[in-house]
């Protein structure tokens, strides 16, 4: 009788912490009028800035989507060598967001399953873009952790350094 007792406490917990973790657009968008200066909301899309670092936000809770995106620049006027890099980057340092093109703009990306996402998840990537978008041409890592490889992304410095924020 104990073991049920115990079985089926867990059980419980266990379905309701799955529960309370369910993201929905209204949360979503919360945390992103908290985590940015300013903000342009029209669900399911929000535009947004951080340290003067462009964020564009897309959910579709029909089909459990959601991507944080920041442009870094044009494509085209990027030599072979950077795109290199960011593609190595892609596999050891940009971890849970990628580089990626679209209509001939490189950018920060993060893309995940809308519901599944907690509030923490939601400030890690907007986190990761961020610095994945500031550290691209130097060190191309979206944070400290860096899985090793058998050679290492070149290091260019930018021509305009600029400040990496702690906390977002």
């Amino acid at each position: 009788m104990k073991k049920i007792y115990v079985s089926l406490l867990c059980i419980f917990c266990f379905g309701f912490s799955i529960q309370s973790q369910e993201m929905t657009l209204t949360k979503l968008g919360e945390i992103f009028e908290h985590a940015s200066d300013s903000i342009v909301s029209q669900k399911p899309q929000w535009r947004f800035m951080i340290k003067n670092i462009p964020f564009i936000a897309i959910a579709d809770s029909t089909h459990n989507r959601m991507r944080i995106i920041s442009p870094i620049g044009e494509s085209d006027k990027l030599d072979e060598e950077l795109k290199t890099a960011s593609l190595m980057a892609n596999f050891h340092t940009a971890l849970d967001v990628k580089y990626a093109i679209s209509d001939n703009i490189l950018w920060s990306v993060f893309i995940h399953p809308l519901k599944e996402l907690s509030e923490d998840q939601v400030y890690d990537a907007i986190s990761q873009v961020f610095y994945a978008h500031v550290n691209f041409g130097t060190t191309f890592s979206s944070t400290s952790l860096v899985f090793p490889g058998s050679k290492r992304p070149p290091k260019k410095p930018k021509k305009e350094e600029k400040k990496l924020i702690r906390k977002i």
